[in-house]
């Protein structure tokens, strides 16, 4: 199985250990992809849905992936603690609104779902476990918005009830399902939107790095055996 690991900042793969050591393969369309491990492959595509489904379609079309591993940090929409890891069950893209053509809140249109699911979370939360690993799944929504305490969150917790809140899941999970390629992600909390010190928490997410880069190497491996 060839897996594509996929990050937004530069900041969540240099996390993974021995990134120094990864020979680059190429730049493509500004996105540069490394070699981690034999059928392992890495980019760091970038912020926002945009540019997460331009990386994505890059790893399904032109390295041929079988299997996206979507990682990094997120915004908490509950209380669960700095570091802590989520398997998302599924996405919804909390800023698609057509509800004035009479569409559902959060329709995406050409595929016409709300909900995307992600490849078999309870698998990748029992490999997690059998890693060492503790983690938790959940709901994640993803919107070109850096969610912080207001109404505007606290509207995307009532109308969509997730655990995390990000810019970039969605997107390639979208792209996954059009391509045909399994789909996994998983976070780690880095703040929590309705803290009244969550700009203290983003701008010091070592810990959530940390947390985040040390199980996605083993995680994809594991992946590699057992499917």
């Amino acid at each position: 199985m060839k897996i594509g690991l996929q990050f937004a900042m530069p900041a969540e793969i240099h996390a993974l250990p021995g990134f120094e050591t990864f020979p680059l393969i190429e730049t493509v369309s500004g996105v540069p992809f490394y070699q981690v491990a034999p059928d392992i492959i890495a980019c760091a595509g970038g912020v926002s849905k945009v540019n997460a489904a331009m990386a994505a379609e890059i790893l399904c079309l032109k390295y041929g992936v079988d299997l996206i591993l979507n990682a990094g940090v997120a915004g908490c929409a509950t209380d669960l603690p700095i570091g802590a890891l989520v398997v998302a069950s599924e996405f919804v893209q909390h800023d698609v609104d057509t509800t004035a053509v009479g569409d559902p809140i959060g329709l995406v249109s050409t595929v016409n779902q709300v909900v995307f699911p992600t490849w078999e979370p309870e698998r990748c939360k029992a490999i997690l476990a059998s890693l060492g690993f503790s983690a938790v799944t959940g709901r994640v929504a993803t919107g070109d918005w850096f969610a912080v305490k207001g109404e505007r969150s606290a509207w995307i917790r009532d109308t969509f009830s997730p655990l995390l809140v990000e810019m970039e899941g969605c997107a390639i999970a979208q792209v996954c399902g059009r391509n045909g390629v399994k789909f996994v992600a998983v976070k780690s909390v880095s703040d929590h939107l309705f803290s009244d010190r969550q700009a203290e928490e983003y701008f010091d997410f070592g810990a959530a790095l940390e947390a985040m880069g040390r199980v996605v190497l083993p995680l994809a491996k594991q992946l590699q055996e057992e499917c």
